[in-house]
């Protein structure tokens, strides 16, 4: 895991969901996110990848959204650092 990857990803969470930076910083690669964080709804979710395109420089295209992606704090992160490799 890269440490700025993952220092910049557990940021937009906190911003963009208005949680507090000690519980993201609990997270771990099995924690849940969509269906299980109250604060990331379908409504969020555009918002959440929005951010992330924005603050790590990368796009995401429609057919890479799955509900793999945002299952676990893990699964978002290695999508996160796989799309820095290849941008």
């Amino acid at each position: 895991m890269s440490n700025s990857t993952d220092r910049e990803l557990r940021q937009i969470l906190a911003d963009v969901l208005g949680l507090k930076a000690e519980h993201v910083a609990a997270f771990d690669a099995e924690t849940g996110l969509f269906g299980h964080l109250p604060e990331l709804d379908s409504m969020s979710v555009a918002g959440l990848l929005t951010e992330m395109e924005d603050r790590l420089g990368f796009i995401i295209d429609d057919d890479e959204i799955d509900g793999e992606l945002l299952e676990t704090y893990g699964s978002l992160l290695a999508f996160a650092e796989a799309k820095l490799r290849v941008a």
